[in-house]
């Protein structure tokens, strides 16, 4: 009897794995047939100051309206005693500063203080430099970083004395160490003398700064973006490129030169939704356009800036009077001449010369510029045709992207496409905010796409689960799977950029987002995790991989798996990327034809990104809940037999060696 029972269980086992190699994916890969260039371009980061991303974020300032020029001129701060404000100030374009008098009696104070944003994070050991524009003869005041919720004896953790004394506008400069971790601090400062003195231009960075740049970037987002290998980046925006009317559009020309200078402008985000309103949301141009170039500089990756077509947003101007008209579009062309000439003009041109002295005389080499964003309709192409015209005649090496509008299909982006063609512009800047269904349904979009036409660049995606607008696991699986579609049509696709870039925690408007920070953490998503493995495995050359000889798209019968096939010559390493989107396991026999015989596939590597819980994602109090992990794995000759486990994403790496 238990021989029987012993048989028969030998018997199902040897069925099992009989059913279980039939059932088994054939994938082959004909690495003998290198295919299309992969642009290094091709995977790359969009920046928008969305979401409190620059001021409050990347941009490393600490202090909300350091120039009172916020249109309620002491919003972010609290005053107290003798303060006026005052418009005479050194600042062409920030006039505004305040004045601290005698408060009237030996045992009152005059001064100001400023919340910050959301509070302002300090670490214990950590340097602040607080800088500060002031004039007054024989001065005192003493700043102060304080517990604002303290129950102790002295709210103060941290305070210096500095002395004023300049009958003219100087800017002076202390550095405070804080000796306490506190992400709601506050800045505090006391007139400690009994005169009248002016300030102007109140700031205080970490001294601890990306590159070590004074006054820079946020050192741990700035981190981030470079960790993903990014080849290009798109700045400044999306939507606060057109404004909402003309006058809040961003001004790359009011960007550039002394921050200090750099006038105010109103963000569109902090009223597009009133359900996440933000009122003190303003930019100060901080963080520029000399410091988008420079950014990308430091990351490796092509600057790609996007301007103004002298359309303002349509979804909020519905009125022709809210444009440009098309005769009135030659300072807006002047300013995209001009920003080539900023990023690439010689030293002894007006704006190279700006640029030299700012601090970085070499060029930026620039190659792309992006002219509109999401424009509509035949105004769009009207606006657009002279900026193509005008490019085209000054800098013909320039690459021009125009856009197929907000939508990734429907009426406008039918008609825009052809036009796009007409004025043969370089690449089209597709957007594409879509339900899951969507990316499940779009693993083979750019398989018939024109390949003599304009190049594509996939400018702003990202998955919106249905009643899950927020990240999550499943979220990033399905763009990782979307990405293979991208991937295997390199010919056609150069750029592709996941959007939007930055979120506080505290300040958000959209979601989901790459990136989400509060002021003294950070944390990457999935969904970065998703950019970060295609960003540093994107190989130079595809490579045909089919199953049944059809591309692995989601297609009907092919089980919920997507993927795609590289080759890097350079590392000489073979790349496949599978996205099994199934609920189930997928068995996969992949192949590597077409080798030569003395070809040898070794070091092996699997990476693995997954989670059993699919609405879950990274936090800030749990940074590593889902990150990629690699393992090693080997193969039998040129095939390679695995088991995809349900909703994963994964990355199987063999070097290429040969033996003479």
């Amino acid at each position: 009897m238990k021989l029987h029972r012993t048989l028969l269980t030998a018997l199902a086992f040897t069925a099992g794995m009989a059913l279980h190699a039939q059932s088994a994916h054939n994938m082959v890969v004909q690495t003998n047939k290198v295919g299309a260039e992969i642009q290094p371009t091709m995977y790359g980061l969009f920046f928008e100051d969305i979401n409190y991303g620059a001021d409050g974020g990347l941009y490393a300032e600490l202090i909300k309206n350091r120039s009172f020029e916020f249109p309620q001129n002491f919003m972010g701060w609290a005053t107290f005693g003798n303060v006026k404000l005052m418009n005479d100030g050194p600042f062409e374009r920030n006039p505004h500063y305040v004045r601290l008098g005698n408060p009237g009696h030996g045992h009152k104070h005059t001064g100001i203080e400023n919340e910050g944003f959301f509070g302002i994070g300090v670490k214990e050991g950590a340097e602040y430099r607080f800088s500060v524009w002031a004039r007054g003869e024989n001065q005192k005041i003493r700043v102060e970083l304080i517990d604002n919720d303290t129950m102790g004896e002295n709210q103060a953790f941290v305070s210096k004395e500095m002395d004023i004394n300049s009958k003219e506008w100087k800017q002076y400069e202390v550095v405070l160490k804080s000796p306490v971790t506190d992400p709601k601090a506050h800045l505090r400062i006391f007139l400690t003398s009994k005169g009248t003195l002016d300030l102007e231009h109140v700031s205080l960075f970490p001294v601890d700064t990306w590159k070590g740049r004074k006054n820079g970037l946020r050192k741990d987002l700035a981190q981030a973006l470079y960790d993903t290998k990014p080849g290009v980046f798109r700045f400044p925006g999306g939507c606060i490129v057109e404004g909402t009317d003309l006058e809040t559009r961003y001004d790359w020309k009011k960007t550039v030169g002394p921050v200090e200078n750099r006038p105010l402008n109103e963000n569109r985000w902090h009223y597009t939704f009133p359900y996440r309103f933000f009122p003190d949301y303003f930019q100060t141009y901080g963080m520029g356009f000399f410091e988008f170039f420079e950014l990308s500089e430091d990351m490796g990756a092509e600057p790609l800036p996007v301007l103004s077509c002298g359309l303002s947003c349509q979804f909020q101007n519905d009125s022709e009077d809210a444009h440009v008209k098309v005769c009135d579009l030659g300072s807006y062309i002047q300013d995209a001449l001009d920003l080539i000439e900023f990023a690439n003009g010689d030293v002894n041109t007006k704006w190279g010369k700006l640029r030299a002295d700012m601090g970085h005389p070499a060029s930026f080499n620039l190659k792309f510029i992006g002219i509109g964003n999401e424009q509509w309709g035949p105004e769009y192409p009207e606006h657009l045709k002279p900026f193509v015209e005008a490019i085209r005649k000054a800098y013909p090496d320039i690459k021009i992207v125009g856009s197929s509008g907000p939508n990734s299909e429907g009426d406008q982006f039918e008609y825009l496409w052809p036009e796009m063609k007409k004025l043969k512009v370089d690449l089209v800047d597709e957007h594409f905010y879509r339900p899951e269904s969507w990316f499940l349904a779009e693993g083979n979009r750019y398989d018939n796409y024109d390949r003599k036409g304009p190049k594509v660049f996939a400018g702003e995606y990202a998955c919106h689960g249905k009643g899950k607008k927020w990240n999550h696991f499943n979220a990033a699986l399905l763009e990782a799977a979307f990405m293979t579609g991208l991937e295997r049509n390199a010919d056609v696709v150069h750029m592709a950029t996941y959007a939007p870039l930055f979120a506080h925690v505290e300040g958000w408007q959209w979601r989901p987002d790459m990136i989400w920070f509060d002021n003294l953490n950070s944390v990457r998503t999935c969904s970065y995790y998703v950019q970060q493995l295609y960003g540093h495995n994107k190989g130079t050359n595809v490579l045909p991989l089919t199953m049944d000889k059809r591309a692995v798209s989601g297609q009907e019968g092919q089980d919920g798996l997507f993927a795609s096939a590289v080759w890097d010559k350079d590392t000489k390493e073979y790349i496949v990327k599978v996205a099994n989107t199934s609920d189930r396991v997928q068995p996969l026999s992949l192949t590597f034809a077409g080798l030569k015989k003395n070809d040898k596939l070794t070091e092996g590597k699997c990476i693995t990104l997954q989670s059993a819980d699919l609405d879950k994602d990274n936090t800030l109090e749990n940074p590593n809940a889902i990150v990629p992990k690699e393992t090693a794995v080997s193969i039998d000759g040129n095939v390679l037999n695995v088991e995809v486990a349900p909703k994963t994403f994964v990355l199987y790496k063999f070097t290429k060696t040969s033996n003479k």
